[in-house]
C-alpha cells in the first residue's frame, strides 16, 4: 500500500488517480514528455527492465512501461528517477485498454517482452500476440512501426508464428528461434530481462519476432 500512494504522486506515473489518466490520449508528447520525441511501448512491463534499458540507450526518444501491476511499476519508476531519465513514464492498465490512452499512429514501436504464455486453450485470447491485441497494435502504430516480441517459450512462439503467418497485414518478418546465436542479435540492444537471464541460464533458447504491418507502410 504505501508503494501504492507513492506511485500516485510520482511525476513519472501515470495512473487512476492522475487527472490525465483519462485526457493523456494523443497528447502524451505534450503532457508528459514536453517534446515531440517518437514514443514506444513495452507491454506488460513488470518492473520495466525494457523501458528502462531502452531509455538508457535512446535518450531522443520516449518509452512507456505498461503494466497493471502498481509494485512493479513502483521498481521501475524509482530506477528511472535514480538513473535521471525524463523520457521514462509507466502506465498503469491492462493491455486491452490501450487504445484508450493512446491516439491512433502515436507509438512508433512495441516491445512484448517474456509475456505471460498463457497455455490452457481457455486463455488464448488472453495472450499478447492474439488477433484481437495484433489488431490493437495496428490501430495506434505509426507507419513503418516494428512489433518486437521475445519469449523463451517454445509453444507461445510458435503460436505466434502462426498467428501472424495466417493474417493479410503482416511483412517485414523477422524470426528466430535462437536470438543470441543468429544475425538479429544485435536487434535487442543487449537488453536482458530478469526472467531472460533465468530462463537463459536453465539451457532454454530465447525466440525473437519482430515485424510491420502492412496497413501502416
Amino acid at each position: 500500500m504505501k508503494r501504492f500512494r507513492e506511485i500516485a504522486e510520482r511525476f513519472n506515473v501515470v495512473n487512476p488517480e492522475k487527472v490525465i489518466y483519462e485526457s493523456i490520449k494523443g497528447l502524451w508528447c505534450q503532457y508528459q514528455f514536453k517534446n515531440d520525441h517518437a514514443i514506444v511501448l513495452e507491454l506488460a512491463c513488470g518492473r520495466g527492465e525494457y523501458t528502462i534499458g531502452l531509455a538508457s540507450q535512446f535518450p531522443n526518444k520516449n518509452f512507456v512501461g505498461v503494466d497493471i501491476k502498481g509494485d512493479r511499476i513502483w521498481v521501475g519508476s524509482s530506477r528511472a528517477i535514480a538513473d535521471d531519465l525524463n523520457n521514462v513514464a509507466f502506465l498503469r492498465t491492462q493491455i486491452q485498454f490501450l487504445d484508450k490512452f493512446f491516439e491512433k499512429e502515436e507509438v512508433s514501436e512495441i516491445w512484448i517482452t517474456f509475456p505471460d504464455p498463457r497455455p490452457k486453450l481457455r486463455d488464448e485470447k488472453h495472450r499478447l500476440t492474439n488477433n484481437r491485441y495484433l489488431d490493437l497494435y495496428k490501430c495506434i502504430l505509426r507507419k513503418n512501426g516494428y512489433v518486437h516480441f521475445k519469449t523463451d517459450n517454445t509453444a507461445l512462439y510458435a503460436y505466434t508464428l502462426e498467428t501472424l503467418d495466417s493474417r493479410n497485414d503482416i511483412h517485414h518478418l523477422l524470426k528466430t528461434d535462437d536470438l543470441y546465436n543468429s544475425p538479429y542479435n544485435d536487434l535487442h540492444f543487449g537488453i536482458k530481462t530478469k526472467y531472460e537471464n533465468k530462463f537463459a541460464s536453465l539451457g532454454e533458447k530465447i525466440k525473437y519476432i519482430r515485424f510491420q504491418f502492412n496497413g501502416n507502410q
